[in-house]
């Protein structure tokens, strides 16, 4: 099962989108693909999506069953802790813990 969300893209982009899937609600979309079609569909919206926000999940034979894309969301963040996908939420505290909680080593690790 695929569930895909898009806000603030082209109508256009919907329509593609409503070819494959269900609009179960405004912008959410839920259905059933090959993941050749998911990826091609994916890569699809993040090409046509311009200022817009889009997010995908589909199911996978991981530890929390599934996997998040997201294209286009400033405020929030995909990050794997030991495995799983958790999304980090920028708000006014957020570069105050970023500071706190990353060290010297921290940085070099992810400039490797």
């Amino acid at each position: 099962m695929v569930v895909m969300t898009l806000e603030k893209v082209p109508d256009a982009l919907k329509g593609e989108l409503s070819r494959w899937l269900i609009e179960v609600q405004t912008g959410v979309y839920v259905g059933n693909l090959s993941a050749t079609v998911r990826d091609l569909l994916w890569d699809k919206v993040v090409q046509h999506a311009r200022s817009g926000r889009c997010t995908q999940l589909y199911r996978s034979n991981n530890e929390q069953g599934f996997v998040i894309r997201m294209h286009g969301e400033a405020r929030r963040k995909l990050v794997d802790i030991e495995g799983y996908q958790l999304i980090a939420v920028k708000n006014a505290r957020h570069e105050a813990l970023l500071s706190k909680f990353t060290s010297e080593e921290d940085e070099e690790w992810e400039t490797l």
